[in-house]
């Protein structure tokens, strides 16, 4: 289990979930931001942090709406049209100094988010030096939102876990972010998942949930971050 901490972000401070490793290796461990679907930071996002601990990772994943959580579609739709995108974007950037300043951390940064924080995932390496690597799951932000500087990518890598409900990895905004990132100088591997419904990986909703699909998606995302974090 983790606990909230409080780290800075641009002159103010936010909260986040922080999880650690069991196992303290001696060498230090790397690091994941896990950025929240938008419901907020409800428990699947906390135990996806968990996960990420279990698996050898120092992991926080911060709280974008500053405590405010829903399980209802429209009240989430809300949270997010009020996202303010620069507060957001300090947010992520600020998770990634606090990481790297942690005892426990050793190297550079990664990210992994679900639907629109699949967008601000991919969209975290165009933020910060420190992440070197993303992964987005069924993304779901129009880019215009985000204003992303692609040209950060060079020698980055980024992921994209593509739903069939979404368009696959044929849709037009997953094509967009491909192509700059490979412009860019960066990495940029799309992975499609026939007959999946947006949201396959969030096991706390049964009805969209793919048990294959995630294991297989799960997989890929520890072999990329391994790859690229150490």
């Amino acid at each position: 289990m983790g606990e909230m901490v409080t780290y800075r972000s641009n002159g103010g401070t936010s909260q986040g979930y922080l999880a650690l490793p069991a196992v303290d290796s001696g060498a230090g461990s790397p690091a994941v931001i896990v950025i929240q679907e938008w419901w907020g930071l409800v428990p699947h996002i906390t135990a996806v942090a968990d996960r990420f601990a279990a698996e050898g990772f120092v992991a926080l994943a911060p709280d974008l709406y500053r405590g405010a959580r829903t399980g209802e579609p429209d009240d989430a739709r809300r949270l997010l049209m009020g996202l303010a995108m620069d507060q957001a974007a300090r947010d992520i950037a600020g998770a990634a100094d606090y990481l790297v300043q942690r005892p426990e951390v050793s190297g550079n940064v990664g990210a992994v988010g679900f639907c629109a924080g699949g967008s601000l995932a991919l969209w975290s390496a165009t933020l910060s030096d420190r992440i070197v690597a993303t992964v987005g799951f069924y993304p779901a932000l129009p880019w215009e939102r985000m204003r992303p500087e692609w040209s950060d990518y060079a020698g980055k890598a980024a992921l994209i876990h593509c739903s069939e409900e979404d368009g696959t990895s044929a849709a037009e905004g997953i094509r967009t972010a491909k192509e700059c990132i490979e412009k860019a100088g960066g990495e940029c591997t799309l992975y499609d998942y026939p007959g999946t419904r947006h949201a396959f990986f969030n096991d706390d909703r049964p009805e969209v949930y793919d048990r294959s699909a995630s294991s297989s998606a799960w997989a890929r995302t520890l072999e990329l971050l391994r790859t690229r974090l150490g």
